[in-house]
């Protein structure tokens, strides 16, 4: 099932608080908010997307557990994005100076900031359009480094900060670059 978004703007045009307490209420349900207010309710996802989130998470997990740059966080992590929008990549890491700019109780809500690094994996119900604009919020909110794969287009497309998208088709492997230093997702496993 594809994401719902809702533009709720003719009744009210809904804020970051009322959003992270319809988030709280709503413990149950996968809710973000664009930048434009509008509330998202995503679907959970079926065992190959899992799957491939999971391979995703462990694999930049094992890489930051030895380089110890940052922290990294699964799409249950909610993002306060300077841009305006509420959102939580399916991967997403921060360097550790940020995390540790960061009060206790700042830790445990929603984290005020964007990630340096994200990626969206897409769904075989995703919109590459509207994952393509979820991209495009997250670098205009400060992302260094972002990652759009879909698996049934067999495409990435890289988004790095003051550039246009790069679209590969079904790569091998994917790289850190300067955002995360000697870091290679090995992507073959998407494209089977």
């Amino acid at each position: 099932m594809a994401a719902l978004t809702l533009n709720l703007n003719s009744i009210s045009n809904l804020s970051r608080s009322q959003f992270r307490q319809i988030a709280i209420d709503n413990p149950d349900m996968k809710l973000e908010r664009n930048k434009e207010g509008y509330l998202i309710i995503m679907a959970p996802t079926g065992g190959e997307t899992g799957s491939f989130n999971s391979d995703l998470n462990g694999q930049l997990y094992v890489w930051n557990r030895t380089s110890k740059a940052g922290k990294t966080f699964d799409s249950s992590t909610g993002f306060e994005l300077p841009g305006g929008g509420d959102r939580s990549p399916d991967v997403a890491w921060i360097a550790l100076d940020k995390w540790e700019a960061l009060t206790a109780e700042e830790r445990r809500g929603f984290l005020p900031l964007c990630p340096d690094f994200a990626i969206e994996l897409m769904s075989r119900s995703d919109s590459w359009i509207q994952a393509q604009a979820k991209m495009v919020e997250y670098m205009e909110s400060g992302c260094q480094l972002g990652w759009l794969l879909d698996p049934k287009g067999n495409r990435a497309a890289i988004y790095r900060i003051g550039k246009p998208p790069e679209l590969l088709t079904a790569p091998d492997s994917l790289s850190g670059e300067e955002v995360l230093r000697g870091f290679v997702l090995d992507a073959r496993f998407l494209w089977s």
